[in-house]
């Protein structure tokens, strides 16, 4: 499946879909969308592009191993939780800060930075099991 229309469109296909993936992880918190579905999308475009390019081609475009990607991801999905731990209430409970920054005020959350860390989560294992398989076919 690597015709030359195919491998011509695969990275910006790629690109786009990664784009996309950031902005459903960005919008999750606050309305349908997330880490998971946005991870999959992302983890779903590296897949695509190893499918084209060859998956020699992805481990140079993510430059980190998968599994360490998802690795960063736990470790953050984990210290979101720390913030309620200092504010006496139950693991996990909601903080929000307010950044003031060129005029606009912009809401940080702890669901935020877990979301975060599942998409990094979601991307590290999908990937490594699509870069895998795809090791695994081409051979």
């Amino acid at each position: 499946m690597r015709t030359i229309i195919f491998r011509t469109i695969a990275p910006y296909l790629a690109a786009l879909m990664v784009l996309f993936s950031i902005f459903v992880l960005l919008r999750g918190h606050n309305e349908p969308g997330g880490g998971f579905i946005g991870g999959l999308i992302a983890a779903s475009a590296f897949a695509i592009y190893g499918i084209a390019c060859g998956v020699a081609a992805v481990r140079r475009a993510i430059t980190l191993h998968p599994m360490t990607i998802s690795a960063w991801g736990l470790f953050i999905a984990g210290l979101s939780g720390l913030p309620s731990l200092f504010m006496a209430q139950p693991f996990m409970t909601s903080q929000w800060w307010y950044v003031h920054a060129f005029g606009v005020e912009i809401p940080l959350s702890t669901p935020l930075f877990f979301d975060i860390g599942v998409y990094l989560v979601v991307v590290g294992s999908i990937s490594s099991i699509a870069l895998a398989l795809e090791e695994r076919e081409s051979d």
